[in-house]
């Protein structure tokens, strides 16, 4: 464990007020991030480190160009705590069929009934961890997120005040819990990893391990957008 994650983030004084107009600061309305165009790019980058980890990843591979993409959002909670902002986040169940024991975001697919992201996402988190749509005060928007298992994720940026009583789904989430938001906007905790398929390919990814949790892929990914937009002067 490195001392940066050993060593308790220093609280970043931020408000709602800042963090909504970070988020409304002008922005590509088309650019979109996506894991492949983010294995690419790492793939040249010098600090780039094999996965150390215990256990297997499983990476899905890439669909096809032409295959149908589908519509998702996440929520990206953030707890209003004393010594500043805290980021919810979920690991997943083992037996699930996709993303089994990864840490997530609340979210998932769009619904026919889902009015916008918005909707989606806060349907997503009250289904997921029981977080009350009402407690809820959207921010705003990160950018576009294009997975390799076709879903275009829009994130939704929320913040709620405590006392929370949330509630895991037992089918989808194993754990909820939550970490300092100035862990993920220290640069020094952003890491890029690589590891290699039993084909030989190597794929490249942000990580963001934080104490005994390996937060990586494309919620890694939603995070460092999180950081740029928060952190752009």
């Amino acid at each position: 464990m490195s001392a940066a994650q050993r060593k308790p983030p220093a609280p970043v004084a931020l408000s709602r007020a800042d963090l909504r107009a970070r988020l409304a600061a002008p922005r590509d309305p088309a650019r979109a991030r996506s894991d492949l165009q983010t294995a690419a790019q790492l793939l040249t980058a010098e600090d780039l480190k094999p996965y150390e980890g215990r256990g297997a990843m499983a990476f899905a591979p890439p669909l096809p160009p032409d295959a149908p993409r589908r519509s998702a959002a996440v929520l990206v909670p953030l707890v209003e705590r004393a010594d500043g902002f805290s980021l919810i986040l979920t690991q997943r169940t083992a037996d699930l069929k996709a993303h089994a024991g990864q840490i997530s975001f609340p979210g998932g697919r769009m619904e026919k009934e889902d009015a916008d992201a918005e909707a989606a996402a806060l349907r997503e988190a009250w289904e997921e961890v029981g977080l009350d749509p009402k407690s809820v005060e959207v921010l705003g928007r990160l950018d576009p997120y294009r997975t390799v298992t076709g879903f275009d994720v829009t994130p939704i940026v929320g913040a709620i005040s405590p006392p929370l009583s949330l509630k895991p789904d037992p089918v989808e989430v194993a754990e909820i819990f939550e970490v300092p938001l100035a862990f993920f906007l220290d640069p020094a905790n952003h890491q890029r990893h690589s590891r290699t398929s039993p084909t030989g390919a190597v794929r490249a990814y942000y990580a963001m391990p934080y104490q005994d949790r390996y937060i990586w892929g494309a919620t890694a990914g939603m995070l460092i957008n999180l950081y740029e937009v928060l952190t752009a002067s």
